[in-house]
């Protein structure tokens, strides 16, 4: 993974370690404060946390959940974060239109967000879900179709990003 999260007290050092991580083909993002699970994965835990409470409540079960997200907001993220997906879903007014316009629907949107508990049975219908989703794949088969699967995400971004800096 090309990201680098860092936080330090000196902003001479944390300026060096951006600049030694850019200079070997990383992506440094910098903390202003510091932050329990710093900012990717604060960011992945409240989304599986939704993801696990849609589980609790059967609101869906884990394959849906995981192919919603693959061929939904996951497939948007890969090439635009959170706030940008949500600037361009504000058409030409973007995010200050969105915030306008559907702002107060997000919020109420987030107040029906879950806060769920991993009991044994929401336990035991995670683990059924991703046995069948895995689909009798060891560990080590699912990790190298993941890993050949980011690889052609990033060389397919680096493609994109090319033909950007050529127009």
């Amino acid at each position: 993974m090309p990201l680098v999260e860092i936080y330090g007290p000196s902003s001479d050092i944390v300026s060096d370690a951006a600049n030694f991580y850019r200079s070997i083909g990383r992506v440094p993002v910098l903390l202003k404060r510091p932050a329990v699970g710093h900012i990717a994965n604060r960011l992945a835990s409240a989304l599986w946390r939704e993801a696990v409470y849609m589980v609790a409540e059967d609101i869906a079960d884990v394959e849906s959940i995981d192919a919603a997200l693959i061929h939904g907001p996951g497939l948007r993220w890969s090439t635009v974060g959170a706030h940008m997906a949500y600037h361009l879903g504000g058409g030409p007014g973007g995010i200050e239109h969105y915030l306008k316009h559907l702002g107060p629907s997000q919020e109420r949107r987030w107040s029906t967000l879950g806060h769920p508990t991993l009991t044994p049975s929401v336990c035991e219908k995670i683990v059924e879900g991703i046995s069948r989703e895995a689909g009798g794949r060891t560990i080590q088969e699912l990790e190298v179709k993941r890993d050949r699967n980011l690889a052609a995400v990033l060389k397919a971004r680096k493609l994109g990003d090319v033909e950007r800096q050529e127009e």
